[in-house]
């Protein structure tokens, strides 16, 4: 029985993924139409994300109103419909199509980091983030992610995103191959801001509220001596494409001690957050680990 619901669940996976296959041929703005719809109907039945974002955008900014957190929520849930097709779009849309819909901004901080040596592009949790596969077509990279639980779609992801010559790391595997792959010269795209305990952590300041933080971004910068280079990737209104924005790569970084590094690994993310809060994703229980004697939040 056990076998046959595994077979079952594998051929429903295939037909979802050549629905979504068939989507991802859509126009983008239809997409981001159809995102819009997604976003609102799951703001209204996805009632305990709705409150993890209504918690984390009370702590992050406190001054604003309840009405404005309110709305920025609603335009938030929209900004995580579309970035369900946006994957979509990541996965199977070719190169040519991903190069008419992407514009840059701040692209001379990458193009100096990368003619000094090796880079480790800081990419927070935005909306449209997967679309970033483009840039392993320029140079090679090097992906950490936490392998999908569904096989096939685990399989899928490895190869939609490992044609444009992306190596894929799993966090499972420890930091030996990421350090390998940027000894080598590819360019690692990591996504650091996610809550994984206390291991490999400390508590610095994230807009204002003692948040876990990995410094891995410092270790394995001092260790290649990388240049870590923020990168932001924002979805435009109305489907009209994708803007990927680069800082300027993080001074006197690392510096040796490790809240300092996380505190500015931090702060680079809150300065992209600022500028697009909706697209960021606060459906994550970022603040899940508190520091000792705080009470928990969600």
């Amino acid at each position: 029985m056990t076998e046959r619901a595994g077979s079952l669940r594998q051929a429903a996976s295939r037909v979802a993924l050549g629905v979504f296959w068939c989507l991802s041929h859509l126009p983008l703005p239809v997409l981001a139409f159809l995102g819009r719809i997604l976003g609102g109907i799951g703001y209204g039945v996805l009632g305990s994300r709705r409150r993890v974002v209504a918690t984390n955008l009370r702590l992050c900014f406190p001054e604003q109103s309840e009405a404005w957190r309110r709305r920025l929520a609603r335009t938030h849930f929209a900004s995580l419909g579309q970035g369900f097709f946006d994957v979509m779009i990541a996965w199977w849309a070719s190169p040519a199509r991903l190069s008419r819909l992407i514009s840059f901004r701040g692209r001379e901080h990458y193009d100096r980091a990368l003619a000094r040596g090796n880079v480790i592009l800081l990419a927070p949790h935005f909306a449209g983030f997967e679309v970033a596969c483009l840039l392993s077509t320029e140079r090679p990279m090097v992906n950490v992610y936490r392998r999908l639980p569904n096989p096939v779609f685990e399989a899928a992801f490895r190869r939609s995103v490992g044609r444009f010559g992306a190596t894929m790391i799993t966090q499972q595997e420890g930091v030996r191959p990421v350090l390998k792959a940027l000894k080598e010269g590819r360019v690692l795209f990591y996504l650091p801001d996610q809550d994984f305990g206390e291991r490999s952590s400390v508590f610095a300041p994230f807009f204002g509220v003692p948040t876990i933080t990995l410094h891995a971004v410092g270790r394995l910068a001092r260790a290649v001596s990388a240049q870590v280079v923020p990168c932001y990737v924002w979805q435009k209104p109305r489907g009209r494409g994708y803007e990927i924005v680069f800082g300027a790569p993080l001074a006197n970084f690392p510096s040796g001690d490790v809240l300092t590094d996380a505190t500015a690994t931090n702060r680079a993310i809150e300065e992209g957050v600022r500028e697009r809060p909706e697209q960021y994703f606060w459906v994550h229980k970022r603040f899940k680990t508190r520091p000792p004697g705080l009470p928990p939040v969600y």
